[in-house]
């Protein structure tokens, strides 16, 4: 009896294989193609992954930072290919795109600070308006840059502090570059006396900015009266210098003004104060002074 059972079974599983036939192939190709989908798409994901990492690379963009965007690109086609093969093997696509969808927003709002500070960071290293070693200002922060990671960047101020400043907070913010340019411009406001001789002044700052080498003469040299104060005649300097220069300039150019004025016998003016003292007299003193009549 058992015999004839598991012949009976075997005849039914071949009969339901024969009526099948063509669903089980159906179904055989589908996940053959499936895993072909799979294993071509991590094919292609590792290519494009390189790819974009040598691209960053030659762009001498942090390799940090060129390393995660390209997994991140990786990733992305990776997924893609996964919901191709879950299509191709019937699964519903549209649903799993829908709970991905929902769980993409869902981490996104709970993550929303580190994404607008990882957002700023791919701007920052895909425009580049700062690199490592200049000096900057970014929204009040002044110091020379050490790393520009993805979701912060790095000052030394000129007191040597690290500050560790977030993306998103620069790229909202004004970015000041004081090293990109190869020459900056010095100004100077220099007050003196109404008693001396304009045309003087003029002719003797002149010469001081022409005597310094590092002043820049091709680029101009701006002198000129420039304010009529309450107590001065403000003058005003302009002249131009190698960036690596330029706080140099400023300091010696300015002591040599002073030296300059000094020895033409030409004043400076600053702020007087006269205090004048005034002193009660005494009650006995009161008294003397009023006599009875």
């Amino acid at each position: 009896m058992e015999e004839l059972h598991v012949v009976d079974g075997l005849n039914n599983a071949g009969n339901w294989l024969v009526r099948n036939q063509a669903l089980i192939i159906s179904y055989a190709v589908n996940i053959v193609a499936a895993i072909a989908i799979i294993i071509i798409g991590m094919i292609i994901a590792r290519i494009i992954s390189n790819a974009v990492n040598r691209l960053l690379r030659a762009r001498h963009i942090d390799a940090t930072v060129a390393d995660f965007l390209s997994a991140l690109v990786r990733y992305g086609v990776i997924a893609f290919t996964v919901i191709a093969a879950l299509g191709r093997i019937g699964v519903q696509t549209a649903s799993v795109i829908a709970v991905l969808g929902a769980a993409g927003l869902a981490v996104g709002l709970a993550l929303q600070g580190s994404l607008s500070n990882l957002a700023a960071g791919v701007l920052l290293v895909t425009f580049r308006p700062f690199r490592t070693g200049e000096f900057v200002d970014l929204g009040g922060v002044m110091g020379t840059v050490l790393h520009v990671q993805i979701f912060s960047t790095t000052l030394r101020t000129a007191d040597g502090k690290i500050v560790v400043v977030p993306n998103g907070k620069i790229i909202s913010g004004n970015i000041v570059n004081f090293s990109r340019e190869p020459v900056r411009r010095n100004e100077f406001i220099i007050g003196v006396a109404y008693e001396a001789d304009v045309d003087e002044v003029i002719a003797l700052l002149q010469q001081v900015v022409e005597a310094d080498s590092r002043v820049l003469k091709d680029k101009g040299i701006q002198i000129g009266l420039n304010e009529l104060a309450a107590s001065s005649m403000n003058f005003v300097v302009r002249c131009w210098s190698n960036s690596g220069d330029l706080q140099d300039v400023y300091w010696d150019l300015l002591k040599n003004f002073k030296r300059a004025l000094d020895g033409k016998g030409i004043g400076i003016p600053y702020p007087q104060m006269d205090v004048h003292l005034h002193q009660k007299p005494t009650p006995e003193a009161e008294a003397t002074q009023v006599q009875p009549q």
